[in-house]
């Protein structure tokens, strides 16, 4: 008889599973949302209303109001659906990298120039 196991999580890694799917519903519904340009000015104009209107929870809306990353994947993100909200304030993958290592986006950038010489 086989039986599954389960693997090991890595350390400093949410997983995106079933759990967080379901914990971070409204905040990726939302962001799904910014696909949208009128949304995403809706948002702009109105960003503690429009939490409200999708129903995220303070540890949601925290994080969005902190612009952190790393925070709205601990809250249920998916980081597909967090590019849209991270592309409305013009963060891009190296702003993302800075806030996962801990490091300012100049000295990512500086660890990426010298790990590719």
């Amino acid at each position: 008889m086989t039986t599954c196991s389960q693997e090991k999580p890595i350390p400093g890694t949410t997983l995106f599973d079933a759990n967080q799917a379901r914990k971070g519903y409204a905040l990726n519904k939302m962001c799904f949302s910014f696909n949208s340009e009128e949304n995403r000015k809706a948002f702009q104009a109105d960003e503690e209303g429009y939490m409200r209107k999708y129903g995220l929870n303070e540890q949601q809306a925290a994080a969005i109001r902190a612009r952190n990353v790393l925070q709205l994947i601990a809250a249920g993100g998916n980081a597909y659906y967090l590019a849209k909200f991270a592309g409305i304030f013009k963060l891009d993958m190296q702003d993302i990298g800075a806030q996962q290592t801990g490091m300012t986006k100049e000295a990512f950038r500086a660890k990426l120039v010298a790990a590719g010489q």
